[in-house]
């Protein structure tokens, strides 16, 4: 029986939230939506698609949460939020501010995308596109 052992590296995991903890949502629920709101404004992003990046939101809870962030996220919208200010953080670091902030509107000839923008990508394929998403960026911003 062969043991393999990992190399060290200077990796710490971070420690897990856990959103299924009303308390944890209520604690990042607010500045979640805060940043989505910034987020979409400098991505400019229509609202009709901001509503679906959230999951579907009808019309009038959308002008409601940009209105009054201050209620209690499901763990699929915050889940949601977070791939999308990973990505846009990701962005920031491996291209210059306006490319960052132009690129998810951009088409795109990455296989993944397939000539598409990658909002039109996430908005076709939602919370698993997102994330593949932000695999993407990450991987890139690793050098890999």
């Amino acid at each position: 029986m062969l043991n393999y052992a990992y190399p060290r590296s200077r990796f710490e995991p971070t420690v897990l939230v856990d959103l299924n903890a009303k308390a944890e949502r209520e604690r990042l629920s607010k500045s979640a939506l805060k940043g989505f709101f910034k987020l979409v404004a400098t991505w400019k992003v229509r609202d009709e698609d901001a509503r679906q990046l959230l999951g579907g939101l009808s019309n009038s809870a959308y002008y409601d949460w940009k209105k009054n962030p201050e209620r209690t996220l499901e763990v699929d919208c915050i889940t949601r939020i977070s791939y999308l200010l990973g990505i846009y953080k990701a962005l920031h670091i491996i291209y210059g501010d306006q490319l960052a902030d132009e690129w998810i509107s951009l088409p795109n000839n990455n296989q993944i995308f397939e000539g598409r923008t990658p909002l039109a990508y996430m908005l076709g394929g939602g919370l698993i596109a997102m994330q593949t998403v932000r695999q993407l960026l990450d991987a890139r911003r690793g050098g890999l």
